[in-house]
This record gives structure tokens, C-alpha cells and sequence, in this order.
């Protein structure tokens, strides 16, 4: 409740208000000029009230001024999207909502500022209960004073203020409650949110920029999201919203969309992308007439294909398993580079953030942030059009070598055991002929090792990284006792991923690695395409390998004319 100091500054504010009003009032009575006046002033102001109840994008529009007094709203078909699926969340027809946006485009104060305060006031649900969370306590608790600053701001409380009250023994920047049962708290990812449900719970940037670069940071908080935030749903009419850029492949957001947890996908790159042209369920209020297609997501990307539309290349896979339903056309842009509102940043914006972007986290941090795909467009340093796919070998095939790369023992997520066999042709190509992998056990992944490397035979050199520590002197010893009389070699990895991969990402550039038809071929170029960003790099560190190995026999061969080799030890 409020107190008393406060209800006289109410009284005084409004007995001005009332004076003025009254004095305006009998003017009006005399004057016609007046009157009209008045009539107009009184009809605008319930329009906009009107307005305000009915659309979030209003509400903002004419409330921003409350909080940002210096610094003018510009509308825009992005906030306005936004808004558009916010506001479907309100009426239950969107249960759970993932947004990608690039920085800067007011994504925290429409989501965890405006529409909270909307839904208690103009829309007249002051029951609802909001736990917003982000990355940091601190960054939750800053939009939950705003809201409350919003809330018990003038220009709210001459239009709301009779909705509800606030409780005076609850009413902190972290927790504040009203009287008719709503609530709102502030928790950062990872918080145990022990004793709270919520109609609402709104997730804001889960990830920092920079904690998402480490596996175990990134690991805890979509542990959490799937196992902790589940169960703080207040009831089945209760609401997910997770608001985000992209900080990585597997983070939240890539999690939502590989796992397909059924979240309708709002995503807006900072430059458009034809082929990742957004499409949902919810009408544009900035589109008289939306084009209604039908649509299908390819499973495991964030990529949505028109029915009759040819799939990217390395998808065919998904031809004919594809759901198409109807949705609306969302992004209005036609060209490719079209920014996504450039009155917002324009061009010499845009170039100096990815500058920016770039200085820090290389060209990486910038596909994420900004373009909302934690990889680089046409990949990153295996560019996805540069794969030679070939029928048949297409020259004298020299000799073969395995390069494999072992899943970790300790890792937390379905890691792949993976073989890549690669040769090098007469004319001094390389050729990746086999790529084989399993997501298996102890016991089952030795199996796998031993039917492949005695499928592939004697001829084909095998190079196998060997773990550091007893752990890996163990499975090393293993390994010589089951493929005795094989030439299998041991060595340490040395170095980051990426810099193993650049021999390999060289020659790939150079156009000189093919690829022999297969249905390994899709998987690969995938996962090629997002190294070393995407969530597996199995199949690039074994390449990496295999190309190594090539090296050394190429050598061994050209000096001594002995294949096997010296570096490493051999089984």
C-alpha cells in the first residue's frame, strides 16, 4: 500500500490536474473554439489509451518517453515483430517463444520492461507472475526496476493506476509484489528459483558473450534450462519466452532448435539472408496483407524452406520427411545485405560493429551476434561451395592412410568416435574416399575401432591421437593388444583445432580436396561448415589428422619410397 507521503503527492498532483481540467472544462462551456478544442484533446487522448491497451508496439511507443526521456523512440518492423509474437504469447496462443536478435535493438525493454507492465496494466492481468533471468543478477534486476519505475511513472498512473497497488513489505529491486497476488523476481541462469512458479518465465541473454566460449559455463546453463526451468511453470496456461543473440552453436538457442522443443522461432538477422528468411505463426501488424505460404523447418538448423522451394545444398537428406504448414511471410526484406533497420544502425554502423566484433572474437563472434548463426555464412575455414563431390576416383589413387579422433571419456554430451580415410591421387590431389563414426560405449567403440581398422586392412597407415595421462596409456595399450600386425601410430594432439584444420583448410581452398559420393558426404560438409564454431569437430579433427599422415608417407615415400612412416609410435 502506499503511504501516506505518497498519497498526498498523489492528491496534490491530481487536484492540479483536476483545476486545469476544470478551468478547460468551462472555457469549453463559453467558447466554441474552445470546446472543439477540448473535444479533440479529450477524443485523442482516449484513442491512445485505446491504442496502448491494444497493441504492446503502442503501449511502448507512447510510454518510452517515461524512461528514455532524451532519447526518441524509433519504430521500427523489427520492434514491432517482436511485440507482434509478445503479444501472442498474451493471448495463449504462443505457449513458447525463442526470438534471435542482433544487440541494440531495445530486445530487454519490450520483453522484460514494456510488455510485463502491459500485460498487469492495459491488458488488466495483474495476477501474473514474471521471473526474469540473464546471465548476471544484475542485468535481471536493472529491467525489474525499470518496470517498476514505468509502472509508477505519471503517465501510467493516470491511465493504469487503479489496476492494482504495490505491497509495501515486498517491494525490492529483486522481488516486489502488487495486491492482487502478481509478483515479479530477478534470478540470473543457473539459479536454483527454489519455492517460485511463474505464468511468465522470461530468459534474457542466458549466456555472456565471453562465458559462452567455455564448454563448462556454456554446459551448466542449458543443464539448467532443460532440467531446472521446466519446473517453475506456475500451470499449463504458464509461458516460456527466451529472447537472445547467438553466442555459439550449441548455445540455448541451438539447443531449442536441434532438439525441436517446440518454441515458435522469430529470427532477424542484422543483414538478410534469403535462404534463412524468418517465418512464424503470428500475422505482421506492419503488413496489410502477409503472404500465407507453406512452410517446413529443416530439423536440426534454424532454416525455414517454402513448399516447392529446392532445399539448401546438403539438406536433400530431408527431402520428403519435411512438415510444411501454413505460416506467415515475416521478414519484408527482398535483398541479400538489406539491413534490418537502418534507421536504427545504418551501413557505417553496421561496419564499425563488425569491426568491433571481429577485433575481439574474430569473424565468428560477428555470423553470431549479428547474424544470428554461430558460423560463418559460406563456413568458416572450410567454405561449404569449395567441396568437390565426385562419383568415382578420377585418377590413379596412390595410396590411403585413417585418421581418427576419439570421443572424450569424461564429456557430458553424446561426443562421436570418428574414422576419415583419405588418399592422395597421382596428380597430387587429395581425396577423403570414407568417413564412419559412432556415438557408442567403451566396449562398442573398441569394437567400431577394431572392425575398421581390419576392414580397411593392411595397406591403409591408421594415425590415432593418444590422450594424455594414464587414461590415455591405457586405452593405447589396449588398442596395440587388439590390432597387433596392423600399422597403427600414436601421437599427442599438439595445438588448437583450428590450427591443426589449416593445412587441411589450405588445400580445400586451393580446390584441390575431393570428396568421393557418399552418404557421409551431407554430415561432413555440415559440420566442416561450422568448424571449429559448431557443436561437433570429430570429423574435421580427424581429417586434420588423416591429411597429417598424408604428409608424412608422402615424404617417407619420396625420400626412402617406404610408406609407413616414423613419427608417432606404431602398434
Amino acid at each position: 500500500m502506499k503511504g501516506v507521503t505518497d498519497i498526498n503527492e498523489d492528491r496534490h498532483r491530481d487536484d492540479n490536474r483536476m483545476a486545469a481540467m476544470f478551468d478547460w472544462a468551462s472555457r469549453a462551456a463559453h467558447d466554441p473554439e474552445v470546446a472543439k478544442e477540448f473535444n479533440v484533446a479529450a477524443g485523442a487522448r482516449v484513442a491512445q489509451k485505446l491504442n496502448a491497451e491494444e497493441k504492446l508496439i503502442d503501449f511502448i511507443e507512447q510510454g518510452w518517453h517515461t524512461l528514455e526521456p532524451s532519447t526518441p523512440f524509433k519504430r521500427t518492423w523489427s520492434i514491432e515483430a517482436i511485440c507482434d509474437h509478445l503479444q501472442a504469447v498474451t493471448t495463449g496462443d504462443i505457449k513458447k517463444l525463442l526470438i534471435n536478435v542482433p544487440p541494440g535493438f531495445t530486445k530487454s525493454m519490450t520483453t522484460a520492461v514494456f510488455w510485463p507492465a502491459w500485460e498487469w496494466g492495459p491488458r488488466n492481468r495483474p495476477h501474473m507472475r514474471y521471473i526474469g533471468m540473464s546471465y548476471a543478477d544484475k542485468l535481471s534486476m536493472r529491467d525489474n526496476v525499470r518496470c517498476r519505475d514505468l509502472i509508477k511513472s505519471e503517465w501510467y498512473q493516470e491511465r493504469w493506476g487503479s489496476t492494482f497497488d504495490w505491497k509495501d513489505d515486498q517491494n525490492l529491486k529483486s522481488y516486489y509484489e502488487n495486491t492482487a497476488t502478481g509478483w515479479r523476481l530477478a534470478a540470473s541462469s543457473g539459479s536454483a528459483l527454489t519455492g517460485f512458479r511463474g505464468d511468465r518465465l522470461l530468459l534474457d541473454d542466458p549466456h555472456s558473450v565471453r562465458g559462452a566460449d567455455s564448454d563448462v559455463k556454456r554446459q551448466d546453463t542449458i543443464q539448467w534450462f532443460s532440467e531446472t526451468l521446466p519446473t517453475r511453470v506456475n500451470n499449463k496456461q504458464s509461458a516460456f519466452v527466451v529472447i537472445m543473440q547467438r553466442v555459439h552453436e550449441e548455445d540455448v538457442s541451438g539447443v531449442i532448435l536441434a532438439k525441436e522443443l517446440g518454441y515458435t522461432h522469430l529470427m532477424l538477422p542484422m543483414e538478410f539472408e534469403e535462404e534463412r528468411r524468418c517465418y512464424t505463426v503470428v500475422k505482421p501488424t506492419w503488413m496489410a496483407r502477409p503472404t500465407i505460404h507453406r512452410v517446413a523447418k529443416i530439423p536440426q538448423t534454424d532454416m525455414w524452406v517454402r513448399e516447392g522451394q529446392p532445399l539448401p545444398d546438403g539438406y536433400e537428406k530431408h527431402e520428403g520427411k519435411l512438415i510444411y504448414r501454413p505460416m506467415y511471410l515475416q521478414d519484408p526484406r527482398t535483398e541479400d545485405g538489406q539491413l534490418l533497420a537502418p534507421e536504427r544502425f545504418d551501413t557505417e554502423q553496421v561496419e564499425e560493429l563488425k569491426q568491433q566484433l571481429r577485433a575481439w572474437g574474430g569473424t565468428y563472434a560477428e555470423a553470431g551476434q549479428l547474424q544470428q548463426r554461430p558460423a560463418l555464412r559460406g563456413g568458416g575455414l572450410f567454405k561449404r561451395d569449395l567441396w568437390a563431390i565426385v562419383d568415382n576416383i578420377p585418377d590413379v589413387l596412390m595410396f590411403e592412410v585413417g585418421g581418427w579422433d576419439f570421443a572424450a571419456t569424461d564429456s557430458k554430451q553424446a561426443a562421436y568416435t570418428c574414422r576419415v580415410r583419405m588418399g592422395l591421387l597421382r596428380d597430387g590431389r587429395t581425396i577423403i574416399t570414407n568417413v564412419t563414426r559412432v556415438q557408442k560405449g567403451p566396449n562398442e567403440t573398441e569394437a567400431f575401432i577394431e572392425a575398421t581398422v581390419k576392414e580397411d586392412g593392411y595397406d591403409i597407415v591408421q594415425d590415432m591421437p593418444q590422450d594424455p595421462g594414464q587414461a590415455g596409456k591405457v586405452q593405447k595399450s589396449s588398442l596395440i593388444g587388439m590390432l597387433e600386425g596392423y600399422p597403427v601410430f600414436f601421437s599427442p594432439e599438439s595445438g588448437d583445432k583450428a590450427m591443426r584444420a589449416m593445412p587441411l583448410a589450405a588445400q580445400q581452398e586451393g580446390g584441390k580436396v575431393l570428396l568421393l559420393r557418399g552418404g557421409w558426404n551431407s554430415d561432413f560438409v555440415n559440420e566442416a561448415s561450422t568448424f571449429p564454431a559448431g557443436k561437433f569437430k570429430d570429423q574435421i579433427d580427424a581429417a586434420s589428422r588423416a591429411y597429417g599422415r598424408l604428409l608424412i608417407r608422402k615424404r617417407q615415400e619420396e625420400v626412402t619410397g617406404d610408406g609407413g612412416g616414423e613419427a608417432g609410435t606404431p602398434c
